[in-house]
């Protein structure tokens, strides 16, 4: 796969809208659908943990919403296709982590600008929830950011997290400086705080 294409997962109970899907975000040149999964427990076991993941399942947006925290958890990047356009429904997504939030009312074009929003780290909330007063999604966390998380929060001095991790420095360095322009702070406390919110120490996924 080229470098310039973002791979991404689609997790959907639905056969004919899996085909849709398939047509419309395949034949984009920068997109490709590199997995498909009908519940989202075979996406949570899949080995590969494809980052962006697109969730449309004929299921409650209170079950969906603690789907998105599952895979919020791994380091994915979701984005919700849900079958409600109720602003309450949208905050129980977002509050859990959902990057963006589309109604299937959507068309092929606002679904593209929705993936490629996430996919460059920002987030996207569908036309139907214009002018509504809603949360802003959570910074999105990749799965070695939380690893240096984990350890920022154990204590852990860059030089220490680099050996553990087997990487540089410098590496470690170029993480911590994107999580504190994620969260918009530069004081080391607001990283550990950042690693308790999202969970217990040693629950972060292994990259």
């Amino acid at each position: 796969m080229s470098p310039s294409v973002t791979p991404m997962a689609v997790i959907c109970d639905w056969p004919l809208l899996r085909l849709g899907l398939v047509q419309a975000i395949n034949t984009q040149p920068d997109l490709q659908i590199t997995a498909f999964f009908s519940s989202v427990q075979e996406a949570l076991r899949d080995a590969k943990r494809t980052e962006l993941v697109l969730i449309a399942l004929q299921v409650s947006d209170q079950v969906t919403s603690d789907q998105v925290a599952q895979l919020n958890r791994q380091g994915r990047a979701v984005i919700v296709l849900s079958t409600s356009e109720a602003q309450t429904d949208a905050v129980l997504c977002i509050k859990a982590g959902a990057r963006a939030y589309l109604s299937r009312k959507t068309d092929v074009s606002e679904l593209m600008a929705a993936v490629r929003a996430v996919a460059s780290g920002r987030s996207y909330l569908g036309a139907s929830l214009a002018g509504h007063s809603l949360p802003t999604p959570p910074p999105h966390i990749t799965n070695r950011e939380r690893q240096i998380l984990q350890l920022v929060a154990s204590g852990a001095t860059d030089r220490e997290i680099a050996a553990k991790l087997n990487i540089t420095e410098n590496t470690v360095h170029t993480h911590l400086e994107r999580l504190r322009r994620k969260i918009g702070s530069r004081r080391r406390a607001d990283l550990t705080r950042l690693a308790l919110k999202y969970g217990p120490l040693g629950e972060f996924p292994a990259e």
